[in-house]
């Protein structure tokens, strides 16, 4: 089965400049997921999807070639990451020929995700009969504790469930974004990566961290050393 890996990684972020390149525990931020990802093994090729010649060149760096840059027209604020991996399957498909099985998405913004995550989801979904793997966590906030306003008072979400004790509450997850896994022509049709029937890897809450805003860099740093000592 062949696995073409996605890292989507433009240039541009407004949160944290540079965010892609910034060095995290002495790395470049897209050089930890490049390590999983040629760490586990499971993946046919590994693609960096970048508009930034700053990024390539880091990429490039680190082992992975990225022959040319995704179009400014796919690396807006309101582009979807959906739509540069068409672009790109269709051009890998018409440059070369190249039409994987399946499409594993990596976003850089995780870098703690583990070799060995990848390769329990590639296993998952060799069970999964095509319907595809998304990665989630338990949810930091339960939804029997979560609330919305109506006329300025609270409101449950779920009604009669809001003096539920923590050991007694059901497991709830949330997607964490860092691995998502399906079938190429799934994808194609569907244009996601979380379509209906997908089975759900669970991340432990260590690798779980999406780096979004300066104050989770610093949960990564703080966490970073940790992770290299263990």
């Amino acid at each position: 089965m062949r696995i073409l890996g996605v890292i989507p990684a433009r240039g541009g972020s407004k949160g944290i400049p540079g965010k892609n390149i910034k060095r995290l525990g002495g790395v470049p931020l897209i050089g930890h997921t490049i390590a999983a990802a040629r760490a586990s093994g499971c993946l046919d090729r590994l693609w960096v999807s970048t508009d930034d010649p700053k990024i390539a060149k880091a990429a490039e760096s680190l082992g992975v070639a990225v022959p040319w840059l995704r179009p400014r027209s796919l690396a807006t604020d309101a582009s979807k990451t959906e739509d540069c991996v068409v672009h790109l399957l269709a051009r890998l498909g018409k440059d070369e020929g190249y039409v994987p099985d399946a499409v594993m998405l990596l976003q850089p913004t995780s870098p703690f995700r583990s070799a060995e995550t990848i390769r329990r989801a590639v296993a998952l979904y060799r069970k999964s009969r095509g319907a595809g793997v998304v990665s989630v966590t338990e949810a930091p906030c339960h939804p029997y504790w979560c609330f919305r306003l109506k006329g300025g008072r609270l409101l449950p979400y779920c009604p009669g469930k809001g003096a539920v004790r923590r050991q007694d509450l059901p497991p709830a997850y949330s997607y964490d974004g860092s691995v998502y896994l399906v079938e190429t022509r799934r994808f194609l049709a569907e244009r996601s990566f979380s379509g209906k029937g997908s089975l759900a890897l669970v991340v432990p809450e260590r690798e779980a961290l999406d780096i979004d805003e300066p104050s989770d860099w610093e949960a990564a740093e703080a966490l970073c050393p940790r992770l290299s000592r263990r």
